[in-house]
């Protein structure tokens, strides 16, 4: 196998970083807790996953049951959609659950491997949105090691290919590849420390 390129090296390992530790917050049933010492973590249950922190929210619904408050439609395919609207998006943005975030999270994750490595044509009506739980976690474990795969495939010539990966959602028509690696990694850190704090939240909630 092909070395990685340096630059490419250390983007990868933050990226390995960063979707583990969510996965054991998620699923525990230990994590590191930030100062060296393992921390208990009690699973994702699905009324958690589809806890509501405010009115108005964002979140992931029946598909039956039509979209949320400033919603246009449900995206994603199959019995349950993930509420979201057109450019330009409401302002400000609603809140929004775990659930949606999880979800954005693995379509994200899966639709730019499809688009580096893939077949190119994967999009997101036709990228399945989970009900629950356990489903949403196996999601992005599958989309965090699709895009990793994607990545071991690229060479140095690739970082500096615009449009080297061809997902039609973003700017990477735009972007050099280095850059939406790195973009990949901060939307996995930061979509993460904010379902940290939404387990953090819905812990307090039911024991104050």
């Amino acid at each position: 196998m092909t070395a990685a390129p340096p630059r490419l090296v250390p983007l990868p390992a933050q990226f390995d970083f960063a979707g583990e530790r969510l996965v054991r917050r998620l699923a525990g049933p230990v994590m590191d807790s930030g100062d060296g010492a393992d921390a208990r973590v009690e699973p994702l249950t699905d009324d958690e996953y589809f806890w509501e922190p405010v009115p108005g929210r964002w979140t992931v619904g029946r598909r039956a049951d039509g979209p949320g408050p400033r919603a246009a439609f449900l995206a994603g395919a199959g019995p349950w959609g993930r509420d979201a609207a057109p450019f330009p998006h409401p302002w400000p943005p609603p809140v929004t659950t775990l659930a949606w975030r999880l979800s954005h999270l693995s379509q994200m994750l899966a639709l730019r491997a499809d688009h580096t490595a893939g077949s190119r044509s994967a999009t997101r009506e036709g990228h399945p949105v989970d009900g629950d739980a356990a489903g949403a976690i196996a999601a992005f474990e599958t989309g965090a090691a699709a895009w990793r795969q994607a990545l071991l495939g690229a060479e140095e010539a690739a970082l500096d290919t615009v449009g080297y990966c061809a997902y039609p959602y973003g700017s990477d028509g735009e972007e050099p590849f280095l850059d939406i690696v790195w973009w990949v990694n901060q939307e996995v850190l930061h979509h993460g420390a904010e379902i940290a704090l939404l387990r953090d939240l819905y812990r307090a909630a039911r024991h104050p």
